[in-house]
């Protein structure tokens, strides 16, 4: 198994959470927006071979830069990026650390987003959000901004638990805490109930912001 750091956990800048997962082919999943993420990353890998985008929003991207310049490392995204050597397209096969997941097409949050499904973890950039501020156990990414969409997103959702592993028990999300549920224990929430509620809240069609 490999392993997950949060590279940005300690930012005071608004940024993602960009995680870098260890192993045969270390990558990283998003760059996020805090200063020095570079050196973070150097002194856990000796290198970098990609990194994977959930989604291009500027908290995602700002230090890509900065990292594809000092790794070399390939760049992976769905949609068009100066930079871009690979795309990302639903249903795809990636390898992440030493294992597998599956490209999922998660659109509404961000038009281009993606999240990553593997047998034990996901990677659900913001189409699910866990402790963000706005719901403490399960919840979504914003749709009130220009290009994103509340119904999209809910489809997304759907498609999203419809292709998640019964053995998922990991869920990184893009914004608030890391989730682990656990498949022996029936009292605390599996990763599926998560994306179940973050779901409900969002068919109920309510800003998830309302004074903002």
């Amino acid at each position: 198994m490999t392993d997950v750091h949060a590279i940005t956990a300690d930012a005071e800048v608004f940024t993602c959470n960009a995680y870098l997962v260890s192993g045969d082919r270390p990558v990283l999943i998003d760059a996020g927006a805090m200063p020095g993420a570079v050196d973070i990353i150097d002194n856990i890998v000796d290198d970098l071979e990609a990194v994977y985008l959930t989604h291009q929003h500027t908290d995602h991207v700002a230090k890509l830069d900065s990292i594809l310049n000092k790794f070399d490392a390939e760049l992976y995204a769905y949609s068009d990026h100066p930079r871009r050597d690979s795309t990302l397209e639903d249903s795809d096969t990636v390898e992440i650390g030493d294992e597998p997941f599956e490209v999922v097409y998660t659109p509404g949050h961000a038009s281009d987003h993606v999240a990553f499904v593997g047998n034990t973890r996901v990677f659900s950039g913001d189409v699910v959000v866990y402790n963000d501020g706005a719901f403490d156990d399960g919840s979504f990414g914003r749709t009130d901004m220009t290009g994103q969409s509340r119904e999209r997103l809910i489809t997304s959702l759907q498609r999203l638990l419809e292709r998640l592993p019964q053995t998922v028990n990991e869920l990184y999300a893009g914004h608030g805490d890391v989730y682990y549920g656990s498949p022996e224990d029936d009292t605390i929430d599996s990763v599926k109930t998560i994306i179940e509620r973050a779901l409900m809240r969002a068919e109920r069609r309510k800003l998830k912001y309302p004074n903002n």
